[in-house]
């Protein structure tokens, strides 16, 4: 059996300035830092070099020159097999289905708090860290790990960590969740003189080279991509769409249909392969459901549990109350209507400053 050593860390190092400084700030309080790459994308060599993305060559260089300077070991991993089964297939088979995915939420859950921290155990290190701005407390009296919302509150990415076990937060370390603001971090990097100080965050889905996810998935599965009928919440038809995973609830420009005012994406129903479009009223809702939902620190839920409930990564979180629909199923209920609630999105749930957990988007219930 491994010896599992509490000052060892590995640091999911990505190239960008984030990661780079998480690595610096732990070897300055003491751990002995691995650095690891994770090769995820199958064709990396192939990517196009955009000075944001977390997937080319040059990100590796970075990481690797960073590395170099703080003095710690450097490996470039392989995680190819498992990003193509966990990510990047679930991503082509959600909007397929007519779900909008968060590959983001997908790449943490199983490949840098789960596949990253197995390796991390066989090299003896006690904790993987990533440049997250998040915090994680331990609560001594219920026995708890808790994620708490980072300092720079602007740069917060709790929302994207529901999906964490308590033996997971016990072996992670976030150490940017400490600090005010990103500018901050930039600034430790420039005056330690790392390559990556001033290179742009990553905006865009890493294996997506132009954003466009509609060819992506045409590419990944032509035999999915079906024309069919937009229609209005009658069934009426209004005209023609050039495929489902094209479309997202929410959506008004790029339908390529003209009605004489803004018409917007209210549902997707995949079975008929229909796009249902409506006023921009309709795209509001006060109930949700969700599934696979996670309680970080919870044991159960409390029905009717006060939270703020948060639906996609840039909106902000409302007042709503839970209930249970079953195992690992929730019924989310806002006090004010919620502009856009899209199946296959994380609902996350937060009590004040700490993250409560959290699932997937279900349906929109009228």
């Amino acid at each position: 059996m491994i010896h599992l050593d509490k000052k060892k860390v590995v640091v999911g190092m990505s190239g960008g300035v984030d990661s780079s400084v998480a690595a610096y700030v732990l070897k300055k309080q003491g751990y002995d830092v691995i650095g690891v790459t994770m090769k995820v994308w199958p064709d990396i060599e192939e990517t196009d070099e955009r000075e944001d993305s977390c997937c080319g060559l040059s990100a590796v260089d970075d990481a690797r020159r960073v590395a170099n300077l703080l003095g710690i070991p450097f490996y470039v991993m392989n995680f190819k097999e498992i990003f193509e089964k966990k990510v990047i297939n679930y991503f082509v088979e959600e909007y397929i289905s007519g779900r909008t995915p968060n590959p983001c939420i997908a790449c943490n859950k199983f490949i840098k708090f789960d596949e990253l921290l197995r390796r991390a155990h066989n090299l003896g290190a006690y904790y993987v860290a990533t440049g997250h701005y998040a915090k994680i407390d331990y609560d001594e009296k219920n026995n708890k790990y808790m994620i708490k919302k980072s300092n720079a509150i602007a740069k917060d990415q709790t929302y994207a960590l529901y999906h964490f076990t308590q033996n997971q937060l016990k072996h992670t370390l976030m150490p940017l969740g400490e600090f005010d603001s990103k500018e901050e971090v930039r600034k430790i990097a420039a005056e330690l003189g790392f390559v990556n100080a001033s290179r742009p965050d990553s905006q865009e889905i890493c294996f997506i080279k132009d954003n466009n996810y509609g060819k992506f998935i045409a590419n990944k599965r032509p035999e999915k991509i079906l024309p069919g009928n937009f229609v209005d919440k009658n069934g009426k038809i209004l005209g023609r769409h050039k495929g489902i995973p094209y479309y997202t609830i929410g959506q008004r420009k790029g339908l390529g249909i003209a009605l004489g005012k803004p018409m917007f994406v209210v549902d997707i129903i995949p079975e008929k392969n229909q796009v249902v479009l409506g006023e921009n009223e309709d795209v509001f809702g006060t109930t949700l459901l969700a599934e696979d939902v996670n309680l970080i620190y919870l044991d159960e839920l409390e029905e009717g549990l006060k939270v703020q409930a948060q639906i996609r990564y840039n909106a902000k979180p409302a007042d709503a109350k839970l209930y249970s629909e079953g195992e690992n199923k929730v019924r989310v209920v806002f006090e004010n209507p919620q502009r856009a609630i899209t199946p296959g999105q994380a609902v996350v749930f937060y009590d004040g400053e700490y993250l409560i957990g959290g699932g997937t988007i279900t349906k929109k219930v009228r």
